[in-house]
C-alpha cells in the first residue's frame, strides 16, 4: 500500500502533467501483457507523449486541484492509464487508434483537449484531425499561395488602371 506522502507526491506530479498537457487521454489497458505495454509506451515516447498508469483516486485528486474533476471523472473506472500530450493534442489519438487495431485490450475511454471532453465514441474523429504540425504546414502553404498571387493581382489592377486612364485621355482629346 502506498504511503500518504507518496500519494501526495503522485497527485502533485499528475496535476503538473495535466496542467502542461494540451491533450489528456484516458485508456483502459487491462489485458495488455508487459511486452505490449512496453511497445505502446515506446510508441508514445517517440511522439513526445508520456503514458502513465495511475490509480483513479489519485487522478481524481489531481483533477480536483485543477478544478477539472467533473470533466474526466466518468472515465476513471476500472484500470486507467493516462497519455499526456504536451506538444500535439491529437498525436495520442492517432497512436491509440493505430495500436488498438491490433491490440483489442487497449480501450480508449475519453480525452480532454483545451477543456473540451470527448467520449469513447470520438477516437476515430480525433485521430483523423490534423496535427499541429500539419495545420502549420497547411497554413503556411495557403499564405504562400496568397502572397505569390498578390503580384499578379497587383499587376492586373495596374494594367486595368493604365488602360482606363488611357481611354479617358483619348476621350478628352
Amino acid at each position: 500500500m502506498m504511503k500518504r506522502d507518496k500519494k501526495e507526491q503522485v497527485v502533485q506530479e499528475v496535476a503538473e502533467k495535466i496542467g502542461r498537457s494540451q491533450g489528456i487521454y484516458l485508456t483502459e489497458y487491462q489485458g495488455l501483457n508487459v511486452a505490449k505495454m512496453a511497445e505502446l509506451r515506446n510508441e508514445f515516447r517517440k511522439a513526445g507523449i508520456e503514458y502513465k498508469v495511475v490509480k483513479n483516486t489519485l487522478v481524481k485528486q489531481a483533477l480536483q486541484q485543477l478544478e477539472q474533476a467533473d470533466k474526466l471523472a466518468d472515465g476513471l473506472k476500472s484500470t486507467t492509464a493516462v497519455a499526456f500530450g504536451y506538444d500535439d493534442p491529437i498525436a495520442p489519438a492517432k497512436i491509440i487508434r493505430k495500436f488498438s487495431k491490433t491490440n483489442e485490450a487497449l480501450k480508449f475511454k475519453m480525452a480532454s483537449i483545451d477543456g473540451i471532453v470527448y467520449g469513447d465514441d470520438k477516437l476515430v474523429m480525433l485521430s483523423e484531425m490534423l496535427s499541429k504540425t500539419e495545420n502549420i504546414g497547411r497554413t503556411a502553404g495557403i499564405i504562400n499561395n496568397v502572397v505569390s498571387s498578390v503580384p499578379m493581382v497587383v499587376n492586373a489592377v495596374m494594367r486595368n488602371l493604365v488602360s482606363v486612364l488611357d481611354q479617358v485621355a483619348k476621350q478628352k482629346q
